[in-house]
């Protein structure tokens, strides 16, 4: 008799989409693409049929749902990025506009990866689900190295995904979790180099001030 998949709740991950969107709300207005209130509007009505499919277990619709939201989401956030880099040397924001955009997009960079690791690492979370025995993944946590029997067949769910992404924007580098695919490898590069180059201009800009 096999045992019934237990899945991973997918709410957190909704949650960060909003939270993104929010957060790009907290833009000034110049520094976004279209309204600022687009890409929230964009997001709530993306998770109303995702939030349904999931529910209704159509994974394939979710799936595809899934990634139309954080394309979006990532489109936004590197558009406004380059608009900010455009705009320090021109002096186009107040220091106000300038601290509060580079701290909106420092916390939509983290949701943002924390999202895609979530979604591609070992085959998302349905691949996940699936699994059996080890976890083929893209990430050696701390857990996959235990060998104690409560937690044999441990998976990460995304406040694992958001720990990683979190201290990769932080520390720049990985901390107690190792990258072990190229892709991987990849992403955690184009993240530091993303919070890296907010704090670089946001530091730039503070010595320019003084």
């Amino acid at each position: 008799m096999t045992n019934p998949i237990v899945r991973e709740p997918r709410w957190p991950a909704f949650v960060a989409m909003l939270a993104a969107a929010l957060l790009y709300l907290a833009l000034p207005e110049p520094m976004s693409l279209g309204p600022s209130w687009g890409l929230l509007a964009i997001i709530f009505v993306l998770l109303i049929p995702l939030v349904v499919s999931t529910r209704r277990k159509r994974f394939d619709v979710a799936r595809v749902l899934t990634f139309t939201a954080n394309g979006v989401i990532t489109a936004a956030m590197i558009v406004s990025l380059a608009i900010l880099i455009y705009g320090i040397p021109r002096h186009t924001e107040t220091p106000q506009a300038l601290l509060r955009s580079a701290t909106a997009l420092w916390f939509t960079n983290v949701l943002v990866f924390a999202l895609w690791y979530w979604k591609l690492d070992a085959g998302g979370p349905l691949g996940r689900d699936s699994s059996r025995g080890r976890l083929n993944s893209s990430f050696l946590f701390p857990q996959m190295m235990a060998q104690a029997d409560e937690v044999t067949g441990w998976s990460p769910h995304f406040m694992d995904y958001l720990f990683l992404a979190f201290n990769t924007s932080t520390a720049f580098s990985p901390t107690d979790t190792a990258a072990l695919s190229r892709w991987a490898k990849i992403g955690m590069m184009l993240q530091s180099l993303i919070s890296l180059t907010i704090v670089a201009l946001l530091a730039a800009r503070a010595v320019n001030i003084l």
